[in-house]
């Protein structure tokens, strides 16, 4: 009996990680989940290429295909991979998504740096409280200081003088958005926007509260949507319950 994940996490912004733990501890009772991640150095250039290289030499050597989940950019990754290697990936799950899937938080940021007239410390202050709602002072200095270090180590592919996109469009296999109603960074009409690509069994889903890191405050409820989106696909097989990390260095 394989001893393989039938789940896999993506991570390409380590200095998240904690943020993603609830739903991973939450998904793991029901089935073998593992995480990629994806760490790189400052003096490395930012390549979703290499990122997407280095995943599917790690998922080549599975003998079955695999559920993909990620968030914000680390979901870009998993859209990317699964429109090149669908014969690799069972379903895609992909949270704080939109229609156009390059927009994350750290674009969101760009934008606002170049528009209003504050200090770095200030508008990331203020992007805390986009992202994260009313928090403690305490809790936001530590939210600041994260959101520091993922600008600095995270794949996200935009820069102050630079914005990514990518064509719109669905995937082959089975697909399932979730997103949050009170996201400002992906709002409702990008979720929405995803709806001319759903195919029949694919699933857009709506968390009411927990702005761009939903899954963060609410990983019970996000883990029973997913959870029931992989038992609604053909031939669902249980699977031993764990979590595993593989860390993928570029």
């Amino acid at each position: 009996m394989s001893t393989l994940p039938h789940a896999l996490w993506l991570n390409v912004s380590p200095a998240l990680e904690k943020l993603d733990r609830p739903l991973l501890d939450a998904l793991s009772r029901h089935i073998a989940i593992a995480q990629w991640q994806y760490c790189q150095t400052q003096d490395e250039p930012m390549s979703l290429e290499i990122a997407l290289v280095l995943l599917h030499d790690y998922l080549k050597h599975h003998d079955r295909p695999i559920h993909l989940l990620g968030h914000g950019t680390s979901g870009l990754l998993g859209l990317l991979y699964a429109r090149r290697h669908p014969e690799r990936v069972r379903s895609l799950t992909l949270l704080s998504v939109g229609v156009h899937p390059a927009v994350d938080w750290h674009a969101h940021y760009y934008t606002q740096f170049q528009f209003l007239p504050c200090s770095r410390e200030t508008l990331l202050m203020q992007t805390v409280y986009h992202l994260f709602g009313h928090q403690s002072r305490s809790i936001k200095r530590d939210l600041l200081q994260v959101l520091e270090r993922d600008l600095r180590s995270s794949l996200s592919p935009h820069t102050l003088y630079r914005r990514v996109s990518f064509f719109p469009g669905g995937v082959s296999v089975p697909l399932m958005v979730c997103g949050s109603q009170n996201d400002v960074v992906v709002d409702p009409n990008l979720l929405q926007g995803w709806q001319p690509w759903l195919k029949e069994g694919d699933r857009l889903w709506q968390c009411p509260d927990g702005r761009h890191f939903f899954h963060y405050f609410y990983p019970t409820q996000v883990s029973k949507q997913i959870v029931a989106f992989w038992h609604a696909q053909p031939s669902c097989q249980a699977a031993t319950v764990g979590l595993e990390s593989v860390n993928i260095s570029a």
